[in-house]
C-alpha cells in the first residue's frame, strides 16, 4: 500500500456516503481511506452492494444531490468535496475521466463518433477544428479502430460492445488525465474482447502516466492489473494489500471466501467451489458488530460486540497488509485457521453412475447436422430476398446420462441459436433432434409436443427476467405442472419437495419473486425446470448474472442435482472457467460451426485449433504470478492461425 508522497495523484480519507430512503439512511460508503500514486492501479473488489461504485462516483462528484458526503477526497493538490458541479466539469474529462460498464451510457446516440471525441478535446482545450479533428483520428488509431477517419463519422449504435468501449477508452485518454477510474469495463464483454480492452486500459495508462482505479467483481483482472487491492464489504474496506499479498496471503475470512468462490480455468481437479452462505447486511442501522459475522465460518462472540477497524497484520512479510477481522493473526496461508481451511470444502456426493464408462450409458439428448439460415431482406414495402446469413452449420453431438456438455464461444458464434432450435423442436431437412429417444421429426401433434417437453426444460441467464413478478413461487414452480395434467394438490406438494432440493425454505412458496436475491431466483427457476422430471435440463448462461460468491452457491447445486437425479445438461456460456468445472464435454464454436470438441480436459490442457487457444489464452487466472507470466497469443480470422500478443 502506498503511502502520501509528492507523486500521490489522489487521497481519501475517511470517506462516506449516505443517502435517505423509506426505510432511513443507507449508509453505502462508510470510512473509506487509500492513496493512489501515478502509474499505479488500485483493484476495489467486492459483492454488489458493497460501495465500490458509489466509492468511485463521489471521487468524479457524480452522485444524485441527496446524498451526503463527508470525509476528504485530495486530487492533484485539491479538496474536491465542496465544489460546485461547475468547478467538477472542469476536472472530470480532464484531469480525470471514467469509463463506465455499459459504454452505451457514456455516448450520446445522436452523435457522431467523431463530434463527441472532438466536444471532450475542444471542450478543455484550445485547439482548432483541424488539430481536435487529427488528434481524435489519432486516438481511434490508438485504440485499435480500424479506418478511423471513416469511423469518426459513425453513430455509437453502428459499432461493437468492444467497439464501444474502445471509443470511451479514447474519449478517457483525450485530455492526457492524470485519473482514469474503470467501473467494471468488461463486464458485459466477451473473454477475448476483455483482454484486449484491459491491454488497453494498460495503454492508455502508459500513454498518459495516469493512476488507474479498477472497480471490479473478476478476481482474475485484479490479479492482471492491479498493484494494490482493497476489498470492500458492507460499504467498508475490510483487507487492503499489495496485490500479490493478498493473493498468497489473504487474512480476511470474506476475501479467503470470494477467492474460493472462483473456478479456476488452469485447474483440472473438480473439487467443490466455497459458496459465501446468506446474503450482505442492509446498510441501514447496521449494529456495532463484524458485518459479516452473520456469514462468517470462523465468527466468535467478540465479533459481535462491536465492528473491527481496519488494522495491520502480521503474514511474515514486510509487505503492509490490513484486515478487519479480530482473528486476522490467527489465520494462515492458504485460507487455513489451526491447520483446517476457514470455509470447510462441500461434498458433492458420488453415484454409480458417474462411475459407468461413458459409452454404456443412454443417450438423452442427439443432433444430427443441425441448421439454421436466416434470409436476409431489403426493401420497406417490397421485400425482396438479397442473401442468407448461416447461424448454425451442420452441428453434430450427443450429451448421455448424468453428463453435462457445454457448448462455448464468443457472442454470435451461434451458441444461443443451437439452444433455441433444439427447444423449438425444429425439423431439420437433412438431419434430426433426437430428445430422450423420441425424433421430433416424428412429432405430428400439440400433444406429442407437449408430452416430450417433460424430457427437456430450460433455465435462462436473467432469472428476473424468466420469473413473472405478478405470480408467487408457488404458481410458479407448479405452472410447468398443472400444463401437463398434474392435479394441483400434487403439484402443490412437489413445489414443497423441489423448494427443499434446490435449498429455498419451502415455508416462502407464497412469496413473489422480488422477494428473494438473484441467487435464490435464480434457484426458483432451477426448481421450476425440474417440475417435470426431465432427463435434461438447457442452461443458458444460469451464472453469468451473479455475484461470484452467489454463483458458486449455484454451480455446486447443479453438481449435485446431476448426482442425485441423474440429469444431463446442456450448458452455454461465455466464462470459459465455470465451464472448466462444470462440463464433462465441451465444443467451441466458431461462425456457427464446432471447431473443437471432445472431452474438457484435452481440450482445455490442450488445445488443437486456434481459435480455442486464443479463447483458453484471453481467460484471467485468480493469481499474479500465473496471470503475469502467461503468454497471450490472439486469433487471426484471415489466416486461422494465432500470434503472440504485443503489449
Amino acid at each position: 500500500m502506498s503511502t502520501y508522497s509528492a507523486t500521490t495523484v489522489l487521497s481519501v480519507r475517511d470517506l462516506s456516503v449516505s443517502f435517505p430512503s423509506e426505510a432511513g439512511r443507507v449508509d453505502a460508503v462508510r470510512g473509506v481511506s487509500f492513496d493512489l500514486e501515478a502509474g499505479k492501479t488500485l483493484g476495489i473488489v467486492g459483492e454488489s452492494g458493497s460501495g465500490k461504485s458509489v466509492t468511485s462516483l463521489a471521487i468524479m462528484g457524480l452522485l444524485d444531490d441527496n446524498a451526503k458526503v463527508t470525509g476528504s477526497i485530495v486530487f492533484d493538490g485539491q479538496e474536491l468535496l465542496g465544489k460546485s458541479d461547475k468547478q467538477m466539469s472542469m476536472i472530470r474529462g480532464n484531469g480525470m475521466t471514467m469509463v463506465f460498464q455499459d459504454p452505451l451510457t457514456s455516448l450520446t446516440p445522436v452523435f457522431t463518433i467523431g463530434d463527441q471525441l472532438i466536444e471532450a478535446l475542444t471542450v478543455h482545450r484550445n485547439l482548432s477544428k483541424r488539430e481536435s479533428w487529427d488528434r481524435s483520428v489519432e486516438l481511434l488509431t490508438l485504440v485499435g479502430i480500424p479506418e478511423p477517419e471513416k469511423r469518426m463519422k459513425s453513430f455509437p449504435h453502428e459499432f461493437s460492445g468492444g467497439m464501444r468501449q474502445r471509443v470511451v477508452i479514447a474519449i478517457a485518454m483525450a485530455n492526457n488525465p492524470k485519473l482514469i477510474i474503470c467501473d467494471e469495463p468488461t463486464t458485459a464483454l466477451d473473454v477475448t474482447i476483455q483482454a484486449q480492452i484491459l491491454d488497453l486500459i494498460e495503454k492508455a495508462q502508459g500513454e498518459t502516466g495516469a493512476a488507474v482505479i479498477m472497480i471490479t467483481h473478476d478476481m482474475g483482472v485484479v490479479a492482471r492489473t492491479a498493484d494494490d487491492v482493497i476489498v470492500m464489504y458492507a460499504g467498508k474496506p475490510v483487507e487492503h494489500a499489495e496485490a500479490r499479498e493478498l493473493f498468497h496471503r489473504t487474512r480476511m475470512p470474506y476475501s479467503i471466501g470470494l477467492l474460493g468462490a472462483i473456478p479456476r480455468v488452469d485447474k483440472a481437479e473438480k473439487q467443490p467451489l466455497v459458496p459465501i452462505k446468506g446474503n450482505p447486511p442492509l446498510l441501514i442501522d447496521l449494529p456495532d458488530a463484524c458485518p459479516f459475522a452473520d456469514r462468517c465460518p470462523i465468527v466468535m462472540d467478540a465479533c459481535r460486540t462491536r465492528e473491527p477497524e481496519l488494522l495491520p497484520v502480521t503474514t511474515g512479510t514486510d509487505a503492509a497488509h490490513s484486515a478487519a477481522c479480530i482473528r486476522a493473526n490467527e489465520i494462515e496461508d492458504g485460507g487455513l485457521i489451526g491447520g483446517l481451511p476457514v470455509f470447510p470444502i462441500p461434498v458433492i456426493p458420488e453415484s454409480d453412475l458417474t462411475r459407468t464408462p461413458r459409452e454404456q450409458r443412454p443417450v438423452t439428448l442427439e443432433v444430427r447436422n443441425l441448421n439454421k439460415t436466416f434470409s436476409l431482406m431489403k426493401g420497406a414495402i417490397f421485400k425482396r430476398k438479397v442473401g442468407e446469413v448461416h447461424a448454425v452449420k451442420g452441428l453434430t453431438f450427443d450429451v448421455r446420462e448424468g453428463e453435462t456438455m457445454a457448448i462455448v464461444g464468443e457472442s454470435g458464434s451461434g451458441k444461443t441459436t443451437t439452444l433455441l432450435q433444439i427447444m423449438d423442436f425444429a425439423k431439420q431437412d437433412d438431419g434430426d433432434i433426437i430428445v430422450a429417444g423420441t425424433s421430433v421429426g416424428s412429432i405430428t401433434s400439440g400433444k406429442q409436443e407437449r408430452a416430450l417437453r417433460r424430457d427437456i426444460q430450460i433455465v435462462f441467464q436473467d432469472p428476473m427476467g424468466a420469473l413473472d413478478p405478478r405470480m408467487t413461487v408457488s404458481a410458479i414452480i407448479a405452472e410447468p405442472m398443472i400444463a401437463i395434467g398434474v392435479k394441483r394438490e400434487d403439484a402443490h406438494r412437489r413445489v414443497q419437495e423441489l423448494m427443499d432440493l434446490v435449498g429455498l425454505n419451502p415455508a416462502h412458496l407464497d412469496r413473489f419473486p422480488g422477494a428473494f436475491s438473484g441467487g435464490q431466483r435464480q434457484r426458483i427457476g432451477i426448481a421450476r425446470a425440474l417440475s417435470t422430471n426431465p432427463k435434461i435440463v438447457v442452461l443458458d448462461e444460469p451464472v453469468s448474472a451473479l455475484d461470484v460468491s452467489i454463483q458458486a452457491g449455484v454451480i455446486n447445486l447443479l453438481d449435485e442435482l446431476k448426482v442425485k437425479l441423474g440429469l444431463s445438461y446442456l450448458f452455454v456460456a461465455h466464462d470459459l472457467s465455470v465451464v472448466r468445472h462444470i462440463a464433462d464435454r465441451v465444443a467451441v464454436m466458431y461462425l456457427g460451426e464446432f471447431v473443437e470438441h471432445g472431452d474438457v480436459d484435452d481440450v482445455f490442457d490442450n488445445p488443437q485449433h486456434p481459435y480455442t487457444q486464443a479463447l483458453l489464452s484471453a481467460i484471467p487466472v485468480p493469481d499474479p504470478d500465473i496471470e503475469r507470466s502467461r503468454q497471450r497469443v490472439v486469433f487471426d480470422a484471415e489466416t486461422m492461425s494465432t500470434r503472440p500478443l504485443v503489449s
